[in-house]
């Protein structure tokens, strides 16, 4: 017989939590019906970020997608009146992406829609143990040398 594998019952545990994660936000985002798939939340959400319009391939690189699925992501936004294209000032043949301000509202209610499911996910957790949580994740997301001055590229 051979002996349980801890970090692979860890592993298997994160994905479950994931995919309870996307299942949760997605039920929210139906709930305020605004019409946009989680893909496209990535995007509005990315394209937030950026202190002046980004390009379509700067989104692709930022979101590791290839440019086409960034195309069809912006050509849905746009169509629902979320997203513009808009030529650069610099060079009129690069376009840039900006978000309108029914995407800057989208935004607010996605964000909404988050911080319930959050709210959802963690409640049977006490305060202690978000902290506890917390402070995992986050050497999880960084790496362990974070806090410590020796952050590794």
């Amino acid at each position: 017989m051979t002996a349980p594998d801890p970090d692979g019952l860890l592993a298997e545990q994160l994905l479950r939590l994931t995919r309870r994660v996307h299942r949760i936000q997605k039920r929210h985002l139906e709930h305020r019906d605004l019409g946009i798939t989680p893909a496209q939340s990535r995007l509005l959400r990315t394209l937030a970020h950026y202190g002046s319009p980004p390009r379509m391939a700067d989104l692709a690189e930022r979101l590791e997608v290839v440019p086409r699925a960034v195309t069809t992501l912006v050509d849905g936004l746009e169509a629902a009146g979320k997203v513009r294209r808009v030529p650069d000032p610099a060079n009129r043949r690069v376009i840039r992406i900006e978000l309108t301000d029914e995407g800057h509202a989208a935004l607010r209610e996605l964000h909404g829609a988050r911080r319930c499911a959050a709210e959802e996910i963690l409640a049977p957790l006490t305060d202690e143990q978000r902290a506890v949580l917390g402070g995992l994740l986050d050497t999880l997301i960084d790496g362990p040398d974070v806090g410590r001055g020796r952050r590794t590229a």
